[in-house]
Protein backbone atom coordinates (compact mmCIF):
# COMPACT_ATOMS: atom_id res chain seq x y z
CA UNK A 1 0.00 0.00 0.00
CA UNK A 2 1.48 3.44 -0.95
CA UNK A 3 2.10 5.88 2.07
CA UNK A 4 0.18 9.34 1.32
CA UNK A 5 1.85 12.26 2.24
CA UNK A 6 0.20 14.99 3.95
CA UNK A 7 -1.27 17.81 1.58
CA UNK A 8 -0.64 21.11 2.72
CA UNK A 9 -1.37 24.28 1.26
CA UNK A 10 1.06 26.16 -0.91
CA UNK A 11 1.49 29.90 -1.28
CA UNK A 12 4.17 31.94 -3.11
CA UNK A 13 4.97 35.07 -3.84
CA UNK A 14 4.65 37.06 -7.32
CA UNK A 15 8.14 36.90 -7.53
CA UNK A 16 8.79 33.28 -6.20
CA UNK A 17 5.54 31.85 -8.78
CA UNK A 18 7.99 33.62 -11.53
CA UNK A 19 10.88 31.77 -10.56
CA UNK A 20 9.39 28.88 -9.51
CA UNK A 21 7.52 28.72 -13.50
CA UNK A 22 10.96 29.61 -15.16
CA UNK A 23 12.42 26.95 -13.06
CA UNK A 24 10.14 24.46 -14.96
CA UNK A 25 10.17 25.92 -17.96
CA UNK A 26 13.91 25.25 -17.55
CA UNK A 27 13.41 21.75 -16.67
CA UNK A 28 11.20 21.29 -19.68
CA UNK A 29 13.95 20.62 -22.33
CA UNK A 30 15.10 16.88 -22.86
CA UNK A 31 19.00 17.73 -23.19
CA UNK A 32 18.86 19.54 -19.53
CA UNK A 33 16.52 17.24 -17.97
CA UNK A 34 19.07 14.31 -18.90
CA UNK A 35 21.80 16.20 -18.11
CA UNK A 36 20.63 16.84 -14.23
CA UNK A 37 19.70 13.18 -14.10
CA UNK A 38 23.24 12.27 -14.83
CA UNK A 39 24.48 14.57 -12.30
CA UNK A 40 22.58 12.75 -9.26
CA UNK A 41 23.93 9.60 -8.97
CA UNK A 42 27.81 11.30 -8.49
CA UNK A 43 29.45 14.42 -9.36
CA UNK A 44 30.40 14.27 -13.17
CA UNK A 45 33.06 16.25 -15.89
CA UNK A 46 31.81 17.76 -18.87
CA UNK A 47 33.15 14.97 -20.55
CA UNK A 48 31.66 12.14 -18.76
CA UNK A 49 28.20 14.04 -19.25
CA UNK A 50 28.59 14.30 -22.77
CA UNK A 51 29.28 10.68 -22.92
CA UNK A 52 26.37 8.96 -21.29
CA UNK A 53 23.80 11.84 -22.82
CA UNK A 54 25.01 11.65 -26.06
CA UNK A 55 25.35 15.61 -26.66
CA UNK A 56 28.12 17.60 -27.87
CA UNK A 57 30.45 19.14 -25.08
CA UNK A 58 29.38 22.58 -25.96
CA UNK A 59 25.74 21.78 -25.84
CA UNK A 60 26.45 20.59 -22.55
CA UNK A 61 28.50 22.98 -21.25
CA UNK A 62 25.91 25.68 -22.39
CA UNK A 63 23.18 23.94 -20.42
CA UNK A 64 25.82 23.37 -17.44
CA UNK A 65 25.52 26.99 -17.53
CA UNK A 66 21.97 27.84 -17.15
CA UNK A 67 21.39 25.03 -14.65
CA UNK A 68 24.27 26.41 -12.77
CA UNK A 69 22.12 29.63 -12.53
CA UNK A 70 19.02 28.03 -11.34
CA UNK A 71 20.69 26.21 -8.43
CA UNK A 72 19.95 22.90 -10.15
CA UNK A 73 23.51 21.76 -10.24
CA UNK A 74 26.81 22.46 -8.01
CA UNK A 75 30.51 22.59 -9.81
CA UNK A 76 33.07 21.76 -8.00
CA UNK A 77 36.91 22.48 -9.52
CA UNK A 78 39.38 19.28 -8.73
CA UNK A 79 42.69 20.47 -10.61
CA UNK A 80 41.99 21.32 -14.10
CA UNK A 81 38.07 19.76 -14.29
CA UNK A 82 35.10 20.79 -12.77
CA UNK A 83 32.98 18.11 -11.61
CA UNK A 84 28.86 18.75 -11.84
CA UNK A 85 26.67 17.13 -9.02
CA UNK A 86 22.99 17.88 -8.09
CA UNK A 87 22.87 21.47 -5.99
CA UNK A 88 21.26 19.55 -3.01
CA UNK A 89 18.78 17.04 -1.52
CA UNK A 90 15.82 19.06 -2.99
CA UNK A 91 17.01 18.49 -6.92
CA UNK A 92 17.50 15.03 -6.45
CA UNK A 93 14.21 14.04 -4.48
CA UNK A 94 12.17 16.57 -6.95
CA UNK A 95 13.91 14.66 -9.95
CA UNK A 96 13.62 11.11 -8.42
CA UNK A 97 9.73 11.87 -7.38
CA UNK A 98 8.78 13.13 -11.29
CA UNK A 99 10.65 9.63 -12.62
CA UNK A 100 8.82 8.15 -10.17
CA UNK A 101 5.27 9.45 -11.34
CA UNK A 102 6.37 9.08 -14.87
CA UNK A 103 6.85 5.35 -14.08
CA UNK A 104 3.40 4.90 -12.41
CA UNK A 105 0.44 3.41 -14.51
CA UNK A 106 -2.19 6.13 -15.15
CA UNK A 107 -5.53 5.94 -13.46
Amino acid sequence: MKKKRKVTAVRLSDDKAIELAELFRLMGDASRLKIVLSCLEKARCVSDIAKETALSLSLVSHHLRLLRAARMVRAERQGKQVFYGAADEHVRCVIEDMVAHVGEDGI
